[in-house]
């Protein structure tokens, strides 16, 4: 298994953040926790957001890496059981169907969610997931462009981006999109992994 098969294997793939303290503050910031590799923290604070379906699909994210996969399946049904208008309901079916093997019928659904959800970046991320585990990379590699565009604060979706282009090998294009990455969140546990492909394409 590569770095980019690893990488994508369970199709899903800031600052630190401060200590929580009890009284008025602002609770935690979920995707900066998840950029930095606090995925315990994630899933902790969850129930502050239990409404929240991006809150939910980071939550997803952080049990798939914390290799808690009953935990991943019940939120995936959490995001399944909303409305069939809603976005969230494709997301959440097309990551299930990618967790079942069927990649057909995750691409529908991924399909679906962008086509209901179009300004939603966790959508055509989600399609993006799905194209690179299909191994159609140019069409992830846009896919995962469209996220970051709605969203330039995304690092994860410049992240995957930059493997898609990898693995298409346009590598000047991939360069950008690590480097965004990069800039976006520097301290991600990706981080030596994305340095290690730059130098090597470098030193082509």
């Amino acid at each position: 298994m590569d770095r980019y098969e690893r990488a994508m294997r369970w199709g899903l793939a800031g600052v630190l953040a401060l200590p929580v303290m009890v009284g008025a503050q602002e609770p935690p910031n979920l995707r900066q926790l998840f950029e930095t590799g606090q995925y315990q923290a994630v899933v902790d604070n969850l129930p502050q957001r239990a409404d929240d379906p991006a809150a939910i699909y980071l939550a997803v994210q952080s049990y798939a890496r914390l290799q808690q996969p009953a935990r991943v399946t019940v939120l995936l049904d959490q995001l399944a059981a909303r409305p069939v208008e809603d976005p969230w309901h494709h997301v959440g079916r097309a990551v299930l169907l990618v967790s079942r093997g069927d990649f057909e019928g995750a691409l529908a659904s991924a399909n679906q969610a962008v086509a209901v959800g179009a300004a939603v970046p966790e959508a055509h991320y989600q399609l993006g997931l799905v194209l690179a585990g299909r191994r159609e990379f140019p069409a992830a590699a846009a896919a995962f462009d469209a996220a970051a565009e709605r969203d330039p604060s995304y690092a994860y979706a410049f992240y995957q981006a930059g493997l898609a282009y990898y693995r298409h090998r346009r590598i000047d294009v991939m360069a950008a999109r690590f480097e965004a990455f990069l800039k976006t969140a520097p301290q991600a546990p990706e981080r030596t992994q994305v340095e290690s492909i730059m130098r090597t394409v470098r030193g082509r």
